[in-house]
């Protein structure tokens, strides 16, 4: 019976087998036909649609009425329902080498870049998506990732389409919320939706159960992720680059349930802790990214995923976001592992490292950047059998080392070796040799000296890419560079390379990047360079290059092949020849560079005149930097350069006298400089208007004039204008209040209040402002709450008179005032009370009154500049001084302050040492140095500093009523450069231990009261140019020095001196003669009775020929008629 009812049960089988085949076969025999309906709801939405190639003109009823043929669309075979659109345009995607990094990929193969963007651009689909999807209520697949749907609104109606399986939508520049509607998508097995839109991850997206592949990287955040515990079915989850709301969670100890996973990708995405050990539990992981999400002690149950293929767990740049690992001994369990990633981990404790590392005979790529890294135990030879990439830069070891590790040498199978920003000393060791496959190494940022070893490109004959730039290299390029033809980038720049460029260069068929830059190369440019017409980016910029440009190629005719011209076949993009010596005009052999995008040609001797058809070809530049040259152009009025630039800087170029027109045309430009050149025009009114793209603006050094009038309804909205040296003049314009950098020094400008107190803006955003050498007058507006933003303000040089303004005060950022030269009055300003910041007060040439505070010391406690010469304070210098600790420029001259010196002056310890550092103040918000300039008066003249100004320490306490001694104290401050006391009552001897003021360049201590020797030490002082001495009761011999023998006999009169540089020998008793050279010396103060002499005898003679002749008139007629026969007989002689 069994038997029977077996042999019943197969022949039923076969039965349903059977009929099921030709069920098959007839659906197979019959061509599916899509749904009218369907085929509707596909022309509505390819009517939505921008198809800028044409994919879609298949979708065509008419041509074809069939939609199941169509491109991108795919029927249900059975039913002809549209089951699947796949209407995805595919990101570029470029095959270059995985051993390089892809930020220098992008660098070197930039044009390659971007010729596939630009071909993606014409691919993709944008417009938007009609609702009518909907429609296709069989739709199961739907994927439109890539297109460039330009931040239209997530469609939400997607959400509704519940017979989705898979949905992938990533890259599709939406913007908007993921709607919580996606969690009604129950079937979704595949749903990427990674660098779609923005705003928060939805909890409802726990509802889709079934999930095999989640991937939601990019611009989310959210407040927890409890909800990705009811997705265990995940084999795919990506979260990198979301952030937290709450801010550095833990990750969840869940994960560790959800067995399936084989891809997971926490990157960057807001996670901070430790790792959960539950991690180890997912046992089918192949790969494992935690970078920069997690921090403390790395748990031994990562050994456990022994199916690991990539493992990233580099650690944040904070102390707290760092890794630390003693035991490393669970990496030996990961044997199928190819990729680690232990960049910036603290493993100074796992001094097995390296031998375990070796144990894993898959890894191919190994990054420990930034690591801390335990030199104990550092073996000679490692056996890594599979390595192609080391990554050791910028290593830290427990203990400093100079060189580089020995064991790299052994790793014969390298491919890509980075050592940069070790420190690594001497010359480029030998052992590099042995690693005759490297195609990629970068020795940048390291000290490496000695001349570049001729074997590196003999043996490296494979090389691709070398970086040594940075370091200390000298010599010339080596000959054998031209034996390495594979080259795509060299870079040597930052070193000391000497010599001219090697012609050989031209051999480098492949090179894309070279840059030579800051070395001290010399000679012409070879011509052959113009025969690599790979070349993308030539940076040759601060060298000592000289002779015409010529980059063309012109060599003779070699194997059949004609010369070729860089200006017809380059693929420069970029070209920075800025710091040299060049001349000629480069525009005869740049001209015709069409994909140029960026050039930097400043500060050569170029010279020439620059035309239309020079400039017509350049047609893809958009930065344009030629300052420095000695260059004219000549344009038509009505040229419309055929370029759209974004920075454009000519200064120094010859463009007037009328105002450059063209500039109007040029609608993205963001950055235009045309200082000194010779503009003697006015601003037109729609030039403001005409450049509403400008950020940053600078024509100083002009002769621009006329007013700039404009209202609060058309305000200026630069964010940096500089229009110093010209001759504007009239009331301050309106400006937005988005300017941040503001300079408009060297003017005529005679009033300031509409500007300074403007009503319809509340609060201003500058940072600088520069209203120096006006004619500003009256007192200075009190309206300074408006500017709590600024930190420098230069008002020096107007016709100002009053105090200063109580709102001052406000200014709570402020970190440089300058208000010099001017009439204030009063008393010290009270408002500095309140400005704790400033770091440079200059108030000197006012008529100020009273004494100095004695707060000043406690207000002011980042004070490094204190200019207060050339008022009327009177009393003591309060000790309170002495509390300015970052004190450099110390300036009380010309007062009647009396009294001692204060000895406590030991406590300006910024003046201890010399500066290394030129910045007194800092960097604005462009990179322009909020510049401050302060006069200091040596050897009678007065000199301008501010580039260096950082480096300067000057006390100037002269042409005061000062009495007692020099303080023994000032002698500590071996920093300071100059020190004046002249012209005070000081009495007492000169400190023996002045010769420990080792930086002394200038000491004037004349027209005191000093008495006693002149101490020996003074000679030691090496940087010593200027001493006087002269006029006090010093006695005895002059020390000998190498450089007080030759100051001027003139610094030493007025006492009872003898030896050189005074004509009077120490053994005789000889009377030292007096020589005044006050009026030398001291900035004409004091009486030159030479001129006054020969001003008296000129007009005494010239009035006792002239009286007679106007008093008697027969001797005024005797005198004419001897003129006039002189003349006639003069003429009758012609």
């Amino acid at each position: 019976m069994k038997q029977k009812a077996l042999v019943k049960m197969n022949s039923f089988l076969l039965i349903i087998v059977f009929v099921h085949l030709c069920w098959v076969s007839l659906s197979v025999s019959v061509e599916t036909v899509c749904i009218g309906s369907e085929r509707e709801t596909l022309l509505k939405l390819k009517h939505h649609f921008i198809d800028p190639s044409n994919r879609l003109s298949s979708w065509n009823a008419s041509l074809n009425p069939n939609c199941c043929h169509w491109y991108g669309v795919l029927c249900n075979n059975v039913t002809s329902h549209v089951a699947e659109l796949h209407l995805s345009t595919p990101f570029p995607s470029f095959p270059f080498d995985g051993n390089i990094p892809s930020p220098l990929q992008y660098q070197v193969y930039e044009e390659a870049y971007v010729k596939a963007y630009e071909e993606y651009s014409r691919r993709a689909f944008s417009g938007e998506i009609n609702p009518c999807l909907v429609h296709l209520k069989h739709l199961n697949y739907l994927d439109f990732s890539g297109n460039l749907f330009r931040r239209k609104p997530f469609p939400s109606f997607i959400a509704t389409i519940t017979s989705l399986t898979h949905l992938n939508l990533s890259h599709a520049g939406f913007i908007g919320n993921i709607p919580p509607q996606i969690g009604n998508l129950s079937n979704l097995l595949y749903l990427d939706l990674s660098y779609t839109a923005n705003g928060r991850i939805p909890p409802q997206i726990r509802n889709l159960s079934n999930l095999l592949h989640l991937d939601l990287g990019g611009s989310y955040y959210y407040e927890n992720v409890d909800w990705l515990s009811s997705l265990f079915k995940l084999c795919y989850l990506h979260l990198s680059n979301t952030q937290s709301l709450v801010g550095g969670m833990p990750i969840p100890s869940f994960l560790g349930s959800m067995t399936n996973l084989i891809h997971l990708d926490l990157s960057n995405s807001g996670f901070m802790g430790n790792i959960p050990p539950q991690i180890g539990n997912l046992s089918n992981l192949a790969y494992l990214d935690l970078s920069y999400a997690v921090n403390g002690t790395i748990p031994s149950q990562i050994g456990n995923l022994s199916n690991l293929l990539y493992l990233g767990l580099r650690s944040g740049y904070l102390f707290d976001e760092i890794f630390f690992s003693k035991n490393v001994d669970w990496l030996s369990s990961l044997s199928k592992l190819e990729y680690l990633d232990l960049g910036g981990s603290n493993l100074s404790q796992s001094f097995q490292l390296l031998h375990t590392l070796q144990l894993l005979s898959s890894l191919k790529h190994l990054h420990l950047s930034k690591c801390i890294l335990s030199w104990y135990n550092q073996p000679s030879f490692l056996n890594f059998s599979s390595l192609l990439t080391l990554d050791l830069s910028y290593v830290s070891y427990y203990s400093t080392i100079s060189f580089i590790p020995k064991w790299v040498f052994g790793l014969k199978k390298l491919v890509s070796l980075f050592l940069y920003g070790n420190y690594f000393e001497g010359p480029i060791p030998d052992g590099l040799r042995n690693l005759t496959l490297l195609e990629n190494l970068d020795l940048q940022e390291n000290l490496l000296s000695s001349s570049i070893p001729h074997w590196l490109f003999g043996v490296l004959s494979h090389l691709k890419f070398l970086d040594l730039s940075g370091n200390n290299l000298q010599g010339v390029i080596p000959h054998a560079l031209g034996n390495v033809t594979s080259l795509v980038k060299l870079d040597l720049s930052y070193n000391k390379l000497e010599g001219p460029l090697p012609t050989y260069l031209g051999k480098e068929a492949s090179l894309v990047k070279l840059d030579l830059s800051h070395n001290k190369l010399e000679g012409p440019i070879p011509t052959s360079l113009g025969k690599v017409t790979s070349l993308v980016t030539l940076d040759l910029s601060h060298n000592q290059l000289s002779g015409n440009l010529t980059l063309d190629y012109y060599g003779s005719n070699v194997d059949g092949e004609y010369p070729k011209s860089i200006g017809k076949h380059s693929s420069l993009r970029t070209l920075s020849l800025s710091s040299n010596q060049l001349g000629g005009n480069p525009f005869k052999s740049l001209g015709s560079l069409s994909k140029l995008l960026n050039l930097d040609i400043d500060d050569n001797n170029f010279q020439g005149i620059v035309r239309e058809s020079h400039l017509e070809n350049l047609t893809s530049l958009k930065e344009f930097h030629a300052s420095g040259n000695k260059l004219t152009l000549k344009v038509g009025r009505h040229w419309h350069p055929t370029f759209q630039l974004t920075s454009l800087d000519m200064s120094s170029w010859q463009l007037g006298p009328n105002f450059p027109s063209w500039t109007y045309s040029q609608n993205e430009l963001q950055d235009l400089v045309m200082s000194n050149t010779g503009i003697r025009d006015y601003i037109p009114h729609y030039f403001w208007v005409a450049c509403y793209s400008l950020t940053y603006l600078n024509l100083s050094n002009n002769h621009i004039h006329g007013k700039i009038e404009n209202s609060m309804s058309n305000p200026i909205s630069l964010m940096v204008l500089d229009l110093s040296s010209n001759h504007l003049h009239g009331k301050l314009p309106f400006f937005s209040g988005e300017v941040i950098w503001l300079d408009l020094s060297g003017n005529s400008f005679s009033s300031m209040y509409d500007f300074l107190c403007c009503k319809q803006i509340k609060t201003f955003d500058l940072n600088l402002l520069n209203l120096a050498y006006n004619n500003l007058s009256g007192k200075i507006p009190d309206c300074w709450k408006k500017w709590p933003n600024l930190i420098n303000v230069n008002l020096q040089s107007n016709l100002f008179v009053g105090n200063m303004p109580l709102s001052m005060g406000s200014l709570a950022w402020l970190q440089s005032l300058n208000i010099r030269n001017n009439s204030l009055s009063g008393i010290f300003p009270t408002a500095l009370k309140k400005i704790n910041n400033l770091i440079s007060l200059d108030i000197g040439e006012n008529n100020l009154s009273g004494t100095i505070p004695t707060w000043i010391g406690e207000k002011l406690p980042q004070i490094k500049i204190l200019r207060l010469r050339s008022n009327n304070f009177s009393g003591h210098i309060p000790n309170d001084i002495c509390d300015m600790i970052f004190l450099q420029d110390f300036d009380l001259a010309q007062n009647s302050l009396f009294g001692n010196i204060p000895n406590c002056l030991n406590n300006l310890s910024a003046m201890f040492h010399t500066n290394e550092d030129t910045n007194l103040i800092s960097q604005s918000s462009f990179g322009k140095a909020n510049a401050i300039g302060i006069i200091i008066w040596t050897k009678g003249r007065a000199s301008l500093y501010n580039s260096i100004l950082g480096l300067v320490k000057n006390v100037d306490l002269s042409n005061n009523k000062l009495s007692g001694e020099i303080p023994r104290e000032i002698t500590y401050l071996d920093g300071l450069i100059y020190l004046n006391l002249s012209k005070n009552q000081l009495s007492g001897q000169i400190p023996p231990s002045i010769g420990n003021m080792r930086s002394l360049e200038s000491i004037d201590l004349s027209r005191n009261q000093l008495s006693g020797k002149i101490p020996p030490s003074i000679s030691s002082l090496s940087f010593l140019n200027n001493l006087d001495l002269s006029h006090n009761h010093l006695e005895g011999e002059i020390p000998t020095g190498t450089q007080i023998q030759s100051f001027e006999a003139s610094h030493f009169v007025g006492n009872n001196l003898c030896g050189p540089p005074l004509p009077i020998n120490c053994s005789s008793n000889q009377q030292i003669p007096y020589i005044d050279s006050s009026k030398r010396e001291n900035g004409g103060h004091g009486v030159n009775w030479f001129f006054v002499s020969f001003i008296v005898g000129f007009i005494v003679g010239f009035w006792i020929v002239i009286a007679p002749l106007v008093i008697y008139r027969s001797w005024r007629y005797a005198y004419f008629c001897f003129l006039d026969n002189m003349c006639y007989k003069v003429q009758s002689y012609w």
